[in-house]
């Protein structure tokens, strides 16, 4: 018999980013031992300063999930997977397919059924959500939305520099989060029963996009595997803010009890 580590975390990212987002992340669980990977999302692997890809509103988060599969599939083996927002959901769907060992929820979207419209967070898309066809068009927040929403808790030397790297988003995907309730092909719906990997779902008190209170109901979707724990002092940017480190070593404390580092292999 032999061993082999099964250390493979994959990072998926969300709304407006890209792989960009973990550097944190992929560094701190890159000195824990760790292989981490950090995809960019489709179109968004793109110059901020330059107009969006034509394609980008109408990409759904079935072609998001299809794109990450394919590159989970070919992989030797199957991985840790960690999403933050959007990514989170599209963490969840991938779970439901069987991809993941464990599932890392960071301040996740949740998925369909529960309600993701709050005062606050109509407040952070307003920009977008007046133009007539939103559904289908490219949104990127304004400095203030994101700022409101998503940077909150971020030094205000740093906001105009992470806003910056902001590229535009996919008004289907996000239609499809917000609005699942009139989308036909149920995009965000993901069979709870299917996810029976250790998940730990992980809330900012101060989230303003993703609130605790849906993050509260993503972990209760899936009660029989799941680890739900709330951060008081932080936010969505959950990441980067200052003490972003004391959730990181929580993170990598949960994930050693849920996975061990080395799995036996008969040879």
């Amino acid at each position: 018999m032999h061993r082999e580590k099964t250390s493979t975390i994959v990072m998926i990212h969300g709304m407006c980013c890209g792989g960009w987002f973990w550097e944190n992340y992929s560094n701190f669980f890159a000195n824990e031992g760790y292989r981490c990977l950090t995809p960019t999302l489709r179109f968004h692997d793109v110059d901020p300063t330059e107009r969006p890809h034509p394609h980008i509103g109408t990409v759904s988060l079935l072609d998001y999930a299809q794109d990450l599969e394919t590159q989970i599939l070919q992989l030797n083996t199957t991985p840790i997977i960690i999403g933050h927002s959007m990514g989170g959901l599209l963490a969840q769907i991938l779970g439901s397919r069987g991809l993941a060992r464990v599932l890392v929820l960071l301040t996740p979207a949740p998925p369909a059924g529960i309600i993701a419209l709050r005062p606050s967070v109509l407040r952070g898309f307003q920009s977008g959500l007046i133009r007539w066809g939103f559904w289908r068009k490219p949104f990127r927040q304004t400095f203030m939305e994101a700022e409101y929403s998503v940077l909150n808790r971020m030094p205000h030397e740093r906001r105009q520099e992470i806003f910056n790297r902001f590229v535009y988003e996919s008004g289907r995907a996000a239609s499809e989060i917000g609005f699942w309730f009139l989308d036909a092909k149920k995009a965000a719906r993901v069979d709870g029963g299917k996810v029976r990997c250790p998940v730990l779902v992980v809330a900012g008190a101060h989230d303003r996009m993703t609130p605790a209170s849906i993050c509260s109901q993503v972990a209760t979707k899936y009660a029989a595997v799941a680890t739900f724990k709330q951060f008081d002092n932080h936010s969505h940017w959950i990441t980067a803010e200052p003490g972003w480190r004391d959730i990181a070593q929580y993170v990598a404390a949960w994930l050693r009890r849920a996975v061990p580092d080395e799995t036996p292999v008969i040879s």
